[in-house]
């Protein structure tokens, strides 16, 4: 396998500066030689150029309706991270996007689904199901799988859209903060959703298991997006939201050895590092480990 690295630093998404430096810190915390140990050959990309927050008006394009910052600055990336991606899947390698914040996601869900029917494993403290809407921040980072899926106020919003993927091919894994009109859209979709208290109750192994049996359903691959606030804040400190309450260290290496089982990943991102916040590198070095968990690295 062919894994192609590609390094997104945005952070136009969220409010809390810092996350744009996400994928330096991945690949400082030893992403190449995590990879290698998985017996997978990396290939790094490099980094869009993706010019700075602080050189651009937030405001400077908003929807019709709502607000939604940066929304001229996010097209632009997801338009040029699609491509990449895209690219990446047609010469039979695995992308494996950095970011960022998780609205770089808009980019990876279109680029794996072009010309593709998908499925994706979303595995988040949050929903990111918010429109312009419906969002209390207007940041973007909160409604990629909405604008991917073509939701609400994003429908017919042709660059984000990704049409390959369907809602019933969508799994939520470890949801436990949502918002009151995000809750109520997901309940109302045609997605699956696993919080914290099914895996409480059911076992991590019983829950990814289910949830890529439901991504993975009559479609050509799977989508894994994994927000390293998925985890707990206590190992995991380096991002803008964090959630307490989340998985241990041992749950999310589990989860990703199941993803790897599943043989079925075709794109993958892993987001919101912020080393700002982070402590001695600790989140991005975990968010390596977990990336070579995923793509098949084992105890033995």
């Amino acid at each position: 396998m062919t894994v192609r690295i590609i390094g997104v630093p945005t952070d136009y998404g969220q409010d809390r500066r810092g996350v744009d430096m996400g994928p330096s810190a991945i690949r400082y915390g030893g992403l190449a030689e995590a990879l290698a140990s998985a017996g997978v050959e990396a290939v790094d990309d490099g980094d869009l150029a993706v010019p700075r927050a602080e050189e651009r008006d937030p405001d400077s394009r908003q929807p019709s309706e709502g607000n939604a910052k940066f929304l001229r600055e996010t097209e632009e990336v997801t338009t040029a991270l699609a491509d990449r991606v895209a690219d990446a899947v047609a010469a039979d390698e695995t992308p494996l996007v950095l970011g960022g914040d998780h609205s770089v996601a808009i980019g990876s869900l279109k680029g794996s689904a072009r010309d593709a029917e998908i499925g994706a494993v979303w595995f988040d403290a949050h929903g990111d199901y918010n429109t312009p809407t419906t969002s209390p921040s207007g940041n973007v980072h909160g409604m990629p799988l909405a604008a991917a899926l073509g939701y609400d106020d994003w429908a017919g919003v042709e660059w984000a859209n990704a049409p390959g993927l369907r809602e019933e091919n969508v799994a939520y894994v470890g949801l436990r903060a949502l918002d009151d009109t995000e809750r109520a859209a997901i309940r109302d979709s045609e997605m699956t959703a696993y919080t914290m208290s099914d895996i409480d109750e059911r076992g991590i192994t019983d829950v990814v298991g289910a949830a890529l049996s439901v991504a993975a359903d009559g479609v050509d691959g799977v989508h894994v997006s994994l927000d390293m606030d998925w985890l707990d804040p206590g190992i995991a400190p380096g991002v803008g939201t964090p959630v307490r309450g989340g998985v241990t260290y041992r749950e999310a290496h589990h989860a990703m050895e199941l993803v790897a089982d599943a043989d079925a990943v075709r794109s993958m991102e892993v987001v919101e590092v912020n080393p700002v916040l982070d402590e001695s590198n600790e989140t991005a070095s975990l968010a390596t480990e977990l990336a070579a968990s995923a793509f098949g690295k084992r105890i033995l």
